[in-house]
């Protein structure tokens, strides 16, 4: 089988892109490197399956090629992290909703099967723990840039649904749920990887607001797992699903567990959001999935522990 992975250079995708290898499959990667590192990928340069160019999916030519030759697609290419998303609204909007569309119609032409990644930013303040995925969504104000990211998504996912409704295209729509692990950077605002390399450093742990926000943290290699399974399922289409792990953690305790785990000396300070972010910034209190759909549909449940997600991205940034 010949998959396609847009953002395959990302920390998502490279671990994908592994696995897909692993498995005897072909590999084609496109990504712009944006928020992607040709350091994911560069151990896969000498698997004759493997195979990658340096473009956007704007490139509309090279996208139709390249969804002609292969037989599956992964969606992954998005604006990703709370900084980036709050810095560059424009980027956000532009980069989810245009190039999901160009993706979709490309694989619409070919009836190629498409699983596009959505977020778990989705239910916005929602307040019906655990999440569903039929619950509502409850967005904040269009003024309030954090907002921006969840509704481009959500038109993500209305599209996607849109094309196996009325077009037959089959699609997948996956809502990640703080996916971690190997690889990912604290660069764009995420959370593990910014503890860990403060912790490692010496230097303070930064808790953004009270700490009393809950998380959940699912490893990359669980998700990566359900990603393959549902793309591979018939009966998924058409349809949406929660991918993460539903134990919580406080962002506090998170910070103590990066701390001990790490055998760090460094003091855990609060940042208030507006210093971190921006005026005004709004975050949600906890944010929790409801996986039994993805369970029952494909016989998924994550099998990593919190605490070995911790550990492996503390020796991946140990060994850098």
């Amino acid at each position: 089988m010949r998959y396609l992975i847009t953002g395959g250079a990302g920390f998502v995708g490279s671990h994908l892109s592994d696995a897909l290898l692993k498995q005897g499959h072909e590999v084609y990667v496109v990504d712009d490197l944006s928020t992607g590192s040709i350091a994911n990928i560069a151990h896969l340069k000498t698997n004759n399956r493997f195979h990658y160019v340096i473009d956007t999916c704007e490139n509309v030519q090279l996208m139709a090629e390249l969804v002609d030759t292969c037989d599956r697609i992964y969606h992954l290419a998005a604006a990703v992290g709370v900084k980036l998303i709050v810095e560059s609204p424009v980027r956000t909007i532009e980069t989810n909703v245009h190039l999901t569309e160009v993706m979709l119609t490309l694989a619409n032409k070919k009836k190629r099967p498409i699983l596009v990644a959505s977020t778990s930013e989705v239910y916005g303040k929602s307040m019906d723990f655990p999440f569903k995925e039929d619950g509502d969504l409850v967005l904040g104000a269009t003024h309030k840039g954090r907002w921006s990211y969840a509704c481009s998504k959500a038109i993500d996912e209305f599209l996607a649904i849109a094309y196996w409704k009325e077009r037959k295209l089959p699609t997948v729509v996956v809502r990640l749920f703080n996916t971690v692990g190997p690889r990912q950077t604290g660069q764009y605002g995420m959370v593990i990887p910014n503890f860990v390399r403060q912790a490692l450093a010496g230097v303070p742990i930064t808790v953004y607001g009270d700490g009393q926000q809950s998380r959940c943290f699912g490893h990359v290699s669980d998700v990566v797992r359900a990603l393959i399974a549902l793309l591979d399922t018939e009966k998924t289409y058409g349809q949406v699903f929660n991918v993460g792990n539903p134990v919580e953690i406080t962002i506090g305790d998170l910070a103590k567990k990066v701390k001990e785990l790490c055998g760090s000396r460094s003091e855990i300070v609060n940042v208030p959001y507006e210093e971190a972010y921006e005026q005004g910034f709004e975050d949600m209190r906890r944010r929790v999935p409801d996986i039994t759909k993805i369970g029952a549909a494909i016989g998924w449940k994550p099998t990593i522990s919190l605490e070995q997600v911790l550990k492996d991205v503390i020796e991946h940034f140990r060994a850098l």
